[in-house]
């Protein structure tokens, strides 16, 4: 079996574990565990998601696959979170993220040099933790494979199991599932959106966005002062 850890947290975006958890979840010979810190039960978007296992006592996994949501902050300002993700990461075979998890993963100190994908309004900030931002929908880089947005959850799944499993597996579960998408409007990225729709969703984002890119680059250069502090010998 190979096991598959999606670490969550408080205002976590459903959809960013859910998505992948569907099609992860059908796929013969994976384990799928959804952790959190303490097992404690996590709300998300009206939803409330329980009998979680305890994150500290899971041992090791083959994949580690990490949700984002503007949770994601918190999480990273919680060291004894973001060591758990270092200590999972170490038996990790895969990397993985969806969305803002890549911040996560970036935080971790796990994507340093590599390229990684992320939601589109917070993509730059990758760069805080010496990440490179790349603006593909699922992006590899190694042993890391990063979706992008929200919605990208679900390419990156079956982009998941066709490395484990391989292309005709996934194409299975994909017709399985009925993925395919025929969105009723093109505006799903900025780069095509009707310019008077971008405006306005950058305009409403505005402050939160700010003040999360904030705390994000304190994150960084605390992080940045423990490493020089380590190197050293402090």
């Amino acid at each position: 079996m190979t096991t598959i850890v999606i670490p969550i947290f408080e205002g976590v975006t459903q959809l960013d574990f859910t998505a992948p958890h569907q099609f992860l979840s059908v796929t013969p010979g994976f384990n799928v565990v959804v952790a959190s810190m303490g097992g404690m039960q996590i709300s998300s978007n009206g939803l409330t998601f329980a009998d979680l296992q305890d994150l500290n006592v899971i041992e090791r996994c083959d994949v580690l696959c990490i949700p984002g949501g503007v949770g994601c902050v918190g999480a990273i300002e919680d060291q004894a979170f973001l060591s758990t993700i270092r200590r999972l990461a170490g038996t990790a075979q895969y990397l993985t993220s969806v969305c803002t998890g890549s911040i996560i993963l970036a935080a971790a100190g796990l994507l340093e040099g590599r390229r990684a994908a992320c939601l589109w309004y917070w993509r730059d900030m990758l760069t805080d933790f010496g990440a490179i931002p790349d603006n593909g929908r699922v992006v590899r880089d190694g042993n890391i494979i990063t979706g992008g947005g929200v919605t990208a959850g679900i390419d990156f799944a079956l982009t998941l199991i066709s490395e484990l499993c391989g292309s005709e597996v996934a194409q299975a579960i994909q017709l399985r599932l009925e993925y395919a998408p025929a969105p009723p409007f093109n505006s799903g990225l900025p780069e095509i959106a009707p310019a008077a729709i971008l405006n306005a969703v950058t305009a409403a984002m505005a402050d939160s966005l700010a003040a999360n890119r904030k705390r994000v680059s304190l994150v960084a250069s605390r992080l940045q002062v423990e490493k020089s502090t380590q190197r050293d010998g402090f």
